[in-house]
């Protein structure tokens, strides 16, 4: 970091402008930005706040795999290597990661938090553990599931149990022989329960306050997200009919097993509240066989249960709150008026504000195509605009 500090504030130790684009943010969207800034002549530097690529997959539970396909979760002019699963382990995406920053010899600096950035009128500020830094443009790519987010429960704190995020997950074998409510029936909760549904777990809960839009792994052999690029040109209304056609045909009336009927299509809900699209692997056979019940919504914790919108209640080991995640940005951006109520960017890839130039977002909002893909045509888009702009 010493190089590019001395490069921004000058011999004299007066700051002087970086004249390209600060990315902050080095996971898969952060990387591909680098990548078509760097391809585009923009001259790039990525800061990263952990002190290793990748630190957020190391983090997540042993048994994670994506739900995207190998052939549409990779960064440009990089392969998974042969043998490489379908649905590629952790321990695939983190080399990937790191694979794709070597290959391009991406410019980032690990270790280097970045605490609030502030637009000056013509320039901006971001504000580091190593200094501040101006630049023209600011690509923020810092992920749209950066802090674990728990609800505030009534009693929570009382209760004698364990209460913990789907993200610390852990192992399924640890679960052997314990009564486990799973909170939340959207991407993360069916992904705990379909690991959960083959660990001799005494007893498993899912309850649900909305249904979800519900895909498979798999139909036969043929993997289900290969179609995603298809249905991601489909208008709206189009690819909800869709994937609730292929629900329906899948796995049947969930409703009959307690699972309430989705609030509205998947597609839509990706678009109107960034919700992500379930995927299937074990937990839909589990809840027809019973091994998962279904429960209403949660009310309230006690000392030694969970009393649940029906008054009734279950007395839970475990609570595992597959309840979704924040971006965390309200320090780092709050000020500039660009999130909504939930924290979300309010412009995502290629657009941005005119009234805060050189501001952009990445990996924000999730997509049909997945994340790696969503990654490429967003950089791709973000690299476009800034050379227009510098011209």
């Amino acid at each position: 970091m010493e190089a590019e500090v001395t490069e921004l504030r000058g011999q004299t130790g007066q700051e002087s402008i970086f004249h390209g684009a600060i990315v902050i943010g080095a996971g898969a969207a952060g990387l591909a930005a680098a990548h078509a800034l760097k391809k585009a002549g923009v001259p790039t530097l990525v800061l990263e706040k952990e002190r290793r690529l990748a630190e957020p997959w190391y983090r997540r539970h042993e048994r994670l795999h994506l739900n995207s396909h190998r052939d549409l979760s990779t960064l440009p002019g990089v392969d998974y290597p042969a043998g490489t699963p379908a649905f590629p382990h952790k321990t695939a995406v983190i080399r990937h990661l790191n694979d794709f920053s070597q290959a391009h010899n991406l410019p980032i600096r690990l270790g280097v938090a970045v605490e609030e950035i502030a637009f000056n009128g013509d320039q901006w500020t971001i504000e580091t553990s190593a200094g501040p830094l101006p630049a023209h443009h600011v690509v923020v790519a810092t992920g749209r599931d950066r802090q674990p987010f728990i609800p505030q429960w009534k009693g929570a704190d009382d209760f004698a149990g364990r209460i913990m995020h789907s993200a610390d997950f852990g192992k399924a074998e640890d679960y052997a022989g314990k009564k486990v409510l799973v909170v939340g029936a959207g991407n993360s909760g069916f992904d705990v329960l379909n690991h959960l549904a083959g660990a001799n777990a005494a007893s498993i809960w899912l309850s649900a306050r909305n249904g979800p839009s519900l895909l498979p792994k798999r139909i036969g052999k043929i993997a289900v997200h290969r179609l995603s690029p298809f249905l991601a040109r489909l208008p709206v209304w189009l690819a909800d009919a869709v994937m609730a056609a292929t629900q329906r045909l899948v796995f049947g009336d969930l409703t009959k097993f307690g699972l309430p009927p989705a609030s509205s299509g998947g597609a839509s809900r990706l678009t109107d509240d960034y919700t992500a699209i379930a995927t299937d692997d074990g937990a839909v056979r589990a809840i027809k066989a019973g091994q998962v019940v279904v429960l209403p919504q949660v009310r309230e914790f006690t000392r030694d249960g969970v009393i649940l919108d029906n008054g009734n209640l279950i007395a839970p080991n475990i609570v595992i709150a597959a309840t979704g995640y924040r971006t965390g940005l309200e320090r780092m951006v709050g000020k500039l008026g660009v999130l909504d109520g939930r924290g979300v960017p309010l412009f995502n890839g290629g657009e941005t504000d005119p009234k805060l130039p050189g501001l952009w977002f990445t990996g924000m909002r999730p997509s049909i195509r997945g994340c790696f893909a969503n990654a490429r045509i967003q950089a791709k888009a973000i690299a476009q605009q800034i050379v227009r702009q510098r011209r």
